[in-house]
């Protein structure tokens, strides 16, 4: 196995190859005065299974797109170079969300994500919590895998919430499925019965639309669990409905911490108690504009146990379900040792 991180994930790859056992590999990459990119491995991938680490998200001085630029151009030239199998393991996976048309014409960002992995010659796809899991296992021809982040958070939610009626919302009905496999997870690691509740929601335009609550968060322990917090709006107009409905703590849990600029503002709200994020997008990025208010709040889990658990585990052709399955029992173990 050879494991590889781009220059921009190699913080998380370093984690990950900690956890892993196996050394980074070599690789170059160079920016070019007009914007172009040459990035190839310096050490010999032929007839070798290779997972290549990089996470799609946006910063300053790399766009997205530099970024996806680079991880095709570089599993071309594994390919090329005679790799037996390239692995793409793309934590945060961007142009998710428009998995769909809601207009006439609209483009199905996923579908031409998935054409153009699939051109360069990547052979899997391992990702975490992406926003549609059925859109992307439509998607893709080839293997994917989606990690699910509620083995990472349940154990420290379960640790958060103390006793008295928990319940766990999805802000809304399309993370629902989501929001209920955490909800039995957490289930089994209190030993007690956790209530469900979702949110009604509409945007266009950019507008959120919807306020109606379904379920019963009276006098409970509110836990917003959600993939992505990007502006922050969505988790704003779900702690403003659970208040209104008589919870009591609000606490939230998202994988990807993209948070935009107004995030912060949002996030420093007096009822919310704890927000935890994975480190699948690097470095938080909430403004210090609130004196750190918001980051205060804020509690990063590590995801790179779970992905150098998938890694193993797909390098020796087993089962990603039955790492989920095992994987959150196992971490509560160790966090009570």
């Amino acid at each position: 196995m050879l494991f590889f991180a781009l220059n921009t994930s190699r913080s998380l790859g370093q984690a990950i190859s900690t956890h892993l056992h196996v050394p980074l590999s070599r690789h170059e990459e160079r920016d070019f005065e007009d914007g172009e990119h040459k990035i190839r491995p310096l050490e010999n991938v032929r007839g070798k299974d290779v997972f290549v680490l990089h996470s799609l998200y946006g910063e300053a001085g790399q766009s997205v797109n530099d970024k996806l630029c680079k991880l095709l151009f570089f599993t071309a030239a594994l390919r090329d170079a005679g790799a037996m199998r390239v692995s793409t393991v793309v934590p945060y996976f961007a142009y998710a969300r428009k998995d769909r048309r809601t207009k006439p014409y609209d483009p199905v960002t996923m579908k031409y994500m998935a054409q153009l992995l699939e051109a360069v010659g990547v052979n899997q796809v391992v990702t975490l919590d992406i926003h549609n899991p059925a859109a992307f296992q439509n998607a893709l021809r080839i293997p994917c895998e989606n990690l699910e982040a509620r083995v990472l958070f349940a154990p420290y939610v379960a640790a958060l919430v103390g006793g008295g009626k928990v319940a766990v919302v999805s802000p809304d009905p399309g993370g629902v499925k989501r929001a209920e496999q955490f909800r039995d997870t957490l289930a089994v690691l209190l030993g007690r019965e956790v209530a469900m509740a979702f949110l009604d929601k509409g945007r266009s335009e950019g507008i959120l639309k919807g306020e109606a609550l379904i379920g019963d968060v009276e006098s409970a322990t509110a836990i917003v669990f959600d993939d992505i917090i990007s502006s922050g709006a969505t988790l704003a107009r779900a702690i403003v409905t659970l208040k209104s409905h008589g919870a009591g703590r609000i606490l939230a849990a998202a994988t990807h911490g993209l948070f935009n600029a107004r995030a912060s503002d949002l996030l420093a709200r007096p009822e919310l108690e704890t927000v935890l994020v994975t480190n699948s997008v690097g470095t938080v990025r909430i403004p210090t504009a609130d004196n750190g208010r918001a980051a205060q709040k804020l509690l990063s889990v590590d995801c790179a146990p779970l992905f150098a658990a998938a890694i193993r585990t797909l390098h020796a052709n087993g089962s990603i379900p039955d790492l989920l399955e095992h994987y959150s029992g196992t971490l509560m173990q160790q966090l009570m040792l």
